[in-house]
């Protein structure tokens, strides 16, 4: 049995509730981005990334356009040591591109971080200790006044440090645990860190405000970030960082609405990696810019090298449906989905529109490396007319009839089904090949000789039903309708031409054309055909033989 008594709030609201920010639409610039992938999302891998993988993935991070990337605790481990060593000394830092490290505010680990940055060309050394009232109380047992100090003793060292090394260094704090401690407390270590390291415009430094753990809704996150924004001393020198986590499945509704606050720079990793249920997720958090026509600065245009990449790295996977990178994300199998998408794409080709806006899908997906064939339209049990009628002309170039789109649909559906599986693009045109295009049983035609006679068409038509082969005379306003008296007299059929439609299949001397004929029976249904030759009338005579087949 659940019991939801045994929790409370563990967040505090700041004093002061403003909420200037909740009148703001959407974030209208790119925050920095800084990628914690190589720290906070490799330390929560089961199996953390090797040399020769961190490298990888750097070079990646680099090529997607970050240009601030933390690359380790160079204090906690010999390989994090070994990997800062590699990049600095085989200059594979780019020179737009900071490097950041990470330590807690203890002396020992801040000396030895100096140690592992010495000579880089740009580095951010970042220091944190935890100011929740949980992490006082249960874990350091110190008193506020114990817990700033610690704040203020590791700024001051950081400061006197940077002095000494060689480099150039920019330095960032966090009250870790920000989350969970009182805001005016949180400003008041936050302050007295900035009056150690007095920024100036030349020399900003960083105050991060990690969701260490989610606790509260996306607004009350918000609200903390905004008093904090309103309140920190030197606020034009400090660039105000967020570092959310995603224990509410809120991290990227976080970060969007503490950058609407006043938040300048983000701190997260590609799909959302971290510990427990992950830190923001960018890759999300960046193509929502974008699709609302905000330049998220970051180029995701292969996201399946990306994707790629990042699963051979970490281990990890990129779900089917995580947004934007995801396998499935822009598929559409159900049927009304299907026929409102390629509805809307006939409409963009028509009318050629300034903006992207086709339903159901959020942006377009070439965007991002992603095509339409394989990737919006797919075709399973639930799929219908539309998505069928959309692949066999976008990818085949067959422009079935309204009404012959129906039967097909139906056709695959019924396939698909009874295969309880999804059905590939190539398995759809082959089912259209085998029930609907040149079908010569029952009936078939062998020769066709037409004359023009009396201001209509007459025509000797040797067909075969049965092993049985006859020729029958009959006459017709026109080819097409002279054959198919020709059959009706030949077999006693009972049927009238309702549908014909024909088309050219290439563009070339040689193309062949398509004729589409549909036939209606005495209880009313349609039955359909289609013939391909190189000679339209041939393929219109193939077509209706394969409709009566279809009967």
């Amino acid at each position: 049995m659940m019991k939801a008594s045994k929790y409370q709030r563990q967040y505090f609201m700041p004093p002061v509730k403003s909420m200037k920010w909740a009148e703001k639409e959407y974030v209208e610039k790119a925050p920095i981005w800084c990628s914690v992938d190589l720290r906070d999302g490799n330390q929560a891998l089961v199996i953390p990334m090797s040399l020769e993988q961190k490298i990888e993935f750097f070079k990646l991070l680099v090529k997607i356009g970050f240009k601030e990337i933390e690359v380790g605790f160079p204090a906690a481990s010999e390989t994090e040591y070994e990997f800062l060593r590699t990049l600095i000394e085989q200059n594979l830092i780019p020179e737009d591109v900071t490097i950041q490290v990470l330590t807690q505010a203890r002396e020992h680990i801040i000396r030895k971080t100096f140690e592992a940055v010495k000579g880089a060309p740009k580095a951010i050394v970042h220091v944190y200790n935890s100011t929740s009232v949980a992490q006082r109380e249960q874990v350091f047992k110190k008193t506020k006044e114990e817990i700033l100090k610690i704040a203020v003793d590791g700024a001051a060292l950081l400061k006197k440090l940077a002095d000494e090394t060689e480099g150039n260094f920019q330095f960032e704090y966090s009250p870790e645990s920000f989350t969970g401690t009182e805001p005016e407390y949180a400003l008041e270590v936050c302050n007295a860190v900035l009056d150690v390291w007095q920024p100036t415009a030349d020399n900003k430094c960083i105050i991060n405000l990690p969701v260490t753990v989610e606790h509260s809704m996306p607004h009350v996150y918000a609200s903390q970030v905004e008093y904090m924004c309103d309140n920190l001393k030197y606020r034009e020198n400090v660039i105000v960082s967020l570092h959310p986590h995603n224990d509410r499945g809120c991290g990227v509704a976080d970060s969007e609405m503490g950058l609407l606050a006043g938040a300048d720079r983000i701190e997260g990793t590609l799909f959302g990696n971290g510990e427990r249920t992950g830190n923001v997720d960018i890759v999300t958090l960046g193509m929502n810019m974008y699709s609302q026509g905000v330049d998220p600065k970051l180029d995701f245009s292969d996201m399946p090298h990306i994707c790629e990449v990042y699963e051979e790295c970490t281990g990890m996977k990129v779900t089917e449906r995580s947004p934007y990178s995801g396998a499935l994300v822009f598929a559409a199998f159900s049927g009304s989905h299907q026929d409102a998408i390629a509805k809307g794409m006939h409409w963009r080709d028509d009318k050629d529109p300034d903006h992207w806006n086709v339903p159901y899908l959020p942006i377009d997906p070439t965007d991002v490396g992603r095509n339409y064939d394989a990737d919006v339209i797919r075709i399973n049990s639930q799929s219908g007319k539309g998505g069928v009628g959309y692949i066999l002309e976008t990818k085949y170039g067959l422009n079935l009839p309204p009404k012959m789109r129906e039967a097909m649909g139906y056709a695959t559906k019924a396939v698909s089904d009874h295969k309880h599986k999804e059905l590939h693009p190539d398995e759809i045109f082959g089912l259209f090949k085998s029930t609907f295009e040149n079908v010569v049983e029952p009936y078939s035609i062998n020769e066709v000789h037409f004359q023009q006679k009396d201001g209509g068409i007459t025509t000797h038509v040797t067909s075969t039903f049965q092993g049985e082969t006859i020729v029958t005379e009959a006459c017709g306003n026109g080819r097409l309708d002279a054959v198919s008296n020709a059959l009706k007299k030949a077999y006693d059929l009972e049927y009238s031409l309702e549908t014909y439609q024909e088309h050219a299949l290439e563009c070339s001397s040689s193309s062949k054309a398509i004729a589409y004929v549909g036939i209606k029976k005495p209880d009313g249904t349609l039955a359909w055909g289609a013939g391909v030759d190189p000679d339209i009338i041939r393929a219109s005579i193939d077509a209706l033989v394969t409709a009566i087949n279809n009967r």
